[in-house]
């Protein structure tokens, strides 16, 4: 079983910036992808970002350029730096541990999810 938790998230003005940190434990790190995801109330958890163990990235079209996915194997973390932040990108924001069995943006790779963090993004 692997823990997930989440830290970082907020209220900021519309084109500020956020990290997002992902601790995790009791699973070897470095064998997972490590994944961002959001979902707003009402609608489908939808994929953000994901960083394969050797640093390979991938990003959804509405946050690429704006958004960084980065991992610490040393530390067990991974985190997630948002800039440019839009209110459209007001959502709960969860970590998640899993593989590429369906490929990196698909929700049914991962076997591990955080509790979730709130990220909220004013006009």
């Amino acid at each position: 079983q692997m823990q997930l938790v989440e830290s970082g998230g907020g209220l900021v003005q519309a084109g500020g910036s956020l990290t997002l940190s992902c601790a995790a434990s009791g699973r070897p790190f470095g064998a997972y992808v490590m994944a961002w995801f959001r979902q707003i109330p009402g609608k489908e958890r939808e994929f953000v970002a994901a960083v394969r163990g050797g640093g390979t990235t991938s990003y959804a079209d509405s946050v690429e350029g704006r958004f960084t996915v980065s991992r610490d194997n040393a530390k067990s973390t991974a985190a997630l730096l948002m800039n440019d932040l839009k209110p459209e990108d007001t959502a709960v924001y969860f970590c998640a541990a899993g593989n590429n069995l369906y490929g990196t943006t698909a929700i049914r790779s991962y076997i591990y999810w955080g509790q979730g963090t709130q990220v909220t993004v004013s006009s």
